[in-house]
């Protein structure tokens, strides 16, 4: 896949996006293990990438959204541009039998538009809570819905840094099954994308300061979904939709 100095600039021909899962051990890989991974399974399959310029080309790979190291996720999402047309399906396949165990691609389309990330609204999580009853987890979770604002803390590369977890959050609920392991109660979160980014964890220390919620096994923290919020801004989309649409003949 590297390209050879003095090569020409050649723009792709075809543009694919793609959705991707991270379990189970590949949760403690960080974003840019995940890349590498990604990467090596680009060459061994032999997909004919599209380079950037300068001096330093890369394959033209985008990603969006990153889930935060020891998170799973059901839904990351990126963007590759190659020299030839691929078969999505076919190419879906034959990556998911060269990543590692832990990384799957789960879905593939073409690139028919150009605002992928601005689709991406908001996420839906799921948080597992060992440890805790689900009384306990609803009870925290109304009080939470009932404030206006809480405010949090986080380090980041700028600093420590203070913001409203409440305010991008519009459903959490407790959401145990009969299925759900005794003790454990499960909560779905669906937070708004913005600056600062409002994280399964910061609101686990929103719930820590306003009801006192605090589970003594670490939580299990899965990302579902991301993509536009629908009407009743309640439940996340598919934000690939807008690409499985087929261009109307003549448009």
């Amino acid at each position: 896949m590297a390209r050879s100095p003095g090569r020409e600039i050649v723009p792709p021909v075809q543009k694919l996006r793609m959705r991707y899962a991270k379990r189970g051990r590949m949760r403690f890989a960080s974003h840019r293990d995940c890349a590498r991974s990604f990467e090596r399974a680009l060459r061994r399959v032999g997909v004919p990438m599209a380079f950037s310029a300068g001096f330093h080309p890369h394959p033209k790979i985008s990603y969006a959204n990153a889930v935060p190291t020891g998170t799973s996720s059901e839904a990351e999402y990126l963007e590759i541009g190659v020299l030839q047309e691929c078969d999505p399906q076919a190419l879906q396949a034959a990556l998911n039998a060269t990543l590692p165990d832990g990384m799957e691609i789960m879905d593939v389309v073409v690139t028919r538009t150009s605002d992928l990330a601005t689709r991406l609204e908001a996420g839906e999580w799921r948080l597992e809570l060992p440890g805790i009853e689900p009384d306990v987890a609803r009870a925290a979770a109304q009080a939470f819905l009932a404030v206006d604002e809480v405010e949090v803390q986080r380090m980041t590369k700028g600093g420590l840094r203070r913001f409203d977890a409440r305010g991008p959050v519009v459903e959490l609920a407790e959401c145990s099954g009969e299925g759900d392991p005794e003790g454990c109660a499960i909560l779905r979160l669906v937070v708004r994308h913005g600056t600062p980014s409002v994280r399964p964890d910061d609101v686990l220390a929103a719930l820590a300061a306003v009801a006192d919620l605090a589970p003594p096994i670490p939580p299990r923290i899965t990302r579902l979904a991301q993509g536009p919020l629908d009407e009743n801004a309640r439940t996340v989309q598919d934000p690939l939709l807008p690409d499985r649409d087929e261009p109307t003949v003549g448009a």
